[in-house]
């Protein structure tokens, strides 16, 4: 019983909270680094849709991010608007030039 007792006493330092703290730094570094690939993968999402890449980082803000995916979902692209220009003929084109 006596060698029991020994085992479960603990005589050392106490290595519980640097281990949770550790846990806890290194879990914020993985989370900050993965928001800023997320940004950055969105603000170039933006950036190929013809919208300035600062659009991208309303994703932080809470309601604006849905706001925001909504808009980017369903609105007419820039891009898009352009490459409809491009492909009407040449004397549409002039029309609308004239007209602008």
């Amino acid at each position: 019983m006596e060698l029991i007792t020994l085992a479960c006493t603990n005589h050392g330092p106490d290595i519980a909270p640097v281990f949770i703290i550790l846990f806890v730094a290194f879990t914020i570094f993985v989370a900050l680094i993965a928001t800023i690939i997320k940004i950055l993968i969105i603000c170039k999402i933006f950036s190929k849709a013809g919208y300035c890449w600062a659009l991208g980082l309303l994703m932080l803000v809470p309601i604006a991010n849905i706001v925001m995916g909504f808009y980017l979902a369903f609105a007419d692209w820039p891009i898009h608007k352009e490459l409809r220009q491009l492909k009407q003929p040449a004397s549409q084109r002039s029309k609308q030039q004239q007209i602008s």
